[in-house]
């Protein structure tokens, strides 16, 4: 998984819509012009056609969901063969759907946000160090990335390659080529990103079920969401991989075998829809503005879309701005797929965006842009790198 820090999906600097963008029409003709991306290092290239960006960019697909007042206000798919079922890597995604599985189990009271996250690991044992005198490792802190917790992210494995089990993963032993995920920090004290940290997360979950990952995510979001094409499976099943994406570097050529697998099921092994992502942010928003009867109680939704421990991040994404301007941001990086997610949860609306290529979020971003100011969103900033 390829990360660039500062790639929290942040949005920075929270403006209110300009007067020109409040007038502009709605649908989809709307934001396949006057997108202007924005690659890295280079000089902006405005006023492009969505055929045209993609074209620049080499991303063979998009598939996107515009949340419009808290229901699906635009659904489409653009490029080859594509469609609105077209599952992709959620690369960090992944994240947001695993944290939502250990908050149900808070609520359940199998887990508990605040207690040493060692008390509920039996299948693995996290060590101890002089970091973690007085500061435990707490399911707050790691689902917040803050709880001092080292490996920002992992690469994948090509197809046939050996798969690592969770414990291999986690003590950085082979079959896993990833460092061994350990305290590296003062938990508590600050944000580190750490895609090591939501292993932890996994292995938590798993104990306190007693049920694999996959089979936990399915009894406690996938299901009740509505998420039916959906799933944490490494490698994807014949039946699953026929409607699949296949992932494309930034020159277009195509990762052989279609994807890398990924084994670190938690931190970024979902593949998705934006439509089934989309239910998620919907059910999550309505309990955030205090309705009952979904995924979360509204207290809880409420902390999820609170910042934690000082970091910018809440309980599985970032978190930007406040009143009707609050909204939760994601961004997902695996090789060959990039996606983007957020919610306006007192609004309701919002976007996620997947596609098949490393050069996806810069495509994400001008989409995100464009949608701002044709879908009225209370605000409209600049999406940090």
């Amino acid at each position: 998984m390829r990360f660039r820090l500062a790639a929290l999906a942040l949005l920075c600097g929270l403006l209110p819509l300009p007067a020109a963008a409040q007038s502009a029409g709605c649908g989809r003709s709307a934001i396949e012009h006057e997108l202007e991306i924005r690659p890295p290092n280079q000089e902006p290239t405005p006023h492009l056609s969505l055929t045209d960006a993609q074209d620049i960019l080499n991303v063979p697909s998009v598939s996107l969901v515009i949340i419009g007042r808290g229901r699906a206000a635009l659904v489409c798919a653009f490029g080859h063969d594509a469609s609105p079922d077209t599952l992709y890597q959620a690369a960090s995604l992944s994240k947001l759907v695993a944290a939502v599985m250990a908050l149900r189990l808070v609520q359940q009271g199998r887990l508990d946000l605040d207690a040493n996250v060692t008390s509920t690991l039996h299948s693995w044992h996290l060590p101890e160090s002089d970091l973690t005198k007085g500061h435990p490792v707490t399911l707050r802190g790691l689902l917040s990335m803050t709880g001092g917790i080292g490996v920002p992210g992992f690469a994948g494995y090509e197809p046939g390659d050996p798969l690592p089990s969770l414990a291999q993963i986690l003590d950085g032993v082979p079959p896993a080529h990833s460092p061994p995920v350990r305290v590296a920090y003062v938990p508590g004290r600050h944000y580190a990103y750490s895609g090591g940290g939501y292993q932890i997360v996994q292995a938590a979950i798993q104990d306190s079920t007693g049920a694999s990952f996959a089979a936990a995510a399915e009894t406690f979001v996938l299901k009740p969401a509505g998420m039916s094409h959906s799933a944490f499976a490494q490698p994807l099943p014949p039946d699953l991989l026929k409607t699949a994406a296949m992932g494309h570097h930034g020159d277009g050529d195509p990762l052989p075998g279609g994807s890398r697998l990924i084994p670190e099921l938690a931190a970024g092994g979902l593949w998705s829809t934006p439509s089934d992502l989309a239910r998620l942010l919907q059910d999550l928003a309505a309990s955030y503005r205090g309705e009952a009867g979904h995924l979360l109680t509204p207290p809880m939704a409420r902390t999820m879309f609170t910042r934690q421990n000082g970091g910018p991040d809440g309980l599985g994404a970032a978190i930007g701005g406040s009143g009707h301007a609050l909204v939760l941001m994601k961004r997902g990086q695996n090789v060959g797929f990039e996606s983007y997610l957020l919610i306006f949860p007192e609004t309701g609306q919002g976007i996620v965006v997947m596609t098949d290529s490393d050069n996806g979020t810069t495509l994400a971003e001008a989409l995100i842009r464009r949608s701002a100011a044709v879908y009225r969103w209370p605000a409209l900033g600049q999406l940090a790198d």
